[in-house]
């Protein structure tokens, strides 16, 4: 399932304390396997609710963690979903209470769990996970090079984001091919947009589906009239506008009058 377990201690109390946990009382660990992060995550005595998709792992959790942690007050609650994350109302699930994400996750849906939290945004103000190095960089690139796509600009416009380490193949098993690398998203003080946040979404998506084309040449199928066409905005490649300027192309084709 695209899953690499950690199995270093050290470094799996490392990754926890990168989740800061403060002014809010529910953590959502996705893909606990084995738990090597939720002992560390139980210490810090918030409710906990963990996604898990394996059966032989949601047993273990549940014999494991359960009696030796739960039962002797680490944690205010304890509850294991045997079920797809990515599939949840996560609003529903917390009552509309602010949480915080963390988790090793599989490198195969990595960016989906990036997308599934830009969606509950509004009340996740932190985030911190581990993901495949070249994601990781992915996320926390800056404009400018080939690195920058919709992944940087989308967590960028709502989160300000840290590379906080990278972590060697040899610490899981079975070992990965690559290097992974822990990321940590702190939402921005003022994270609403001053733009439509929909219509933010569909222009970097569709300028970055064809990054080689002038944004003019990529952003067609949004009926552009002639004069906003001569905006030497759209003279640019989507590489070269940061968040901000993504914002002000995305109000000028709001404003657009065709």
């Amino acid at each position: 399932m695209g899953q690499h377990f950690l199995h270093d201690e050290q470094l799996a109390q490392r990754i926890a304390e990168v989740l800061q946990a403060v002014n809010y009382d529910i953590i959502i660990e996705v893909g606990p396997g084995t738990g090597v992060l939720t002992k560390y995550l139980l210490q810090k005595n918030k409710d906990l609710l963990l996604f898990e998709v394996d059966k032989e792992s949601v047993a273990y959790l549940e014999s494991e963690f359960k009696n030796r942690y739960v039962d002797a007050g680490f944690s205010k609650a304890f509850r294991i979903y045997p079920e797809d994350f990515l599939k949840q109302d996560l609003a529903g699930i917390t009552k509309n209470k602010p949480f915080g994400i963390i988790g090793n996750f599989p490198y195969n849906i990595s960016s989906q769990i990036v997308f599934k939290m830009l969606e509950f945004r509004r009340l996740i103000p932190e985030f911190a996970g581990m993901f495949q190095k070249e994601v990781a960089q992915r996320i926390c690139e800056p404009p400018g090079s080939k690195r920058y796509g919709i992944l940087s600009v989308l967590v960028q416009a709502f989160y300000d984001v840290d590379y906080v380490f990278s972590v060697p193949p040899q610490v899981f098993i079975p070992p990965p091919k690559v290097d992974s690398g822990v990321v940590h998203f702190q939402r921005k003080s003022s994270f609403e947009l001053p733009c439509d946040e929909s219509l933010f979404f569909k222009v970097v998506k569709a300028a970055f589906n064809q990054r080689r084309k002038t944004l003019r040449n990529s952003l067609k199928t949004f009926g552009l009239s002639e004069n906003l066409k001569e905006d030497t905005i759209f003279d640019r490649r989507p590489e070269q506008l940061d968040v901000a300027g993504f914002i002000a192309l995305t109000s000028k084709i709001e404003n657009d009058t065709v």
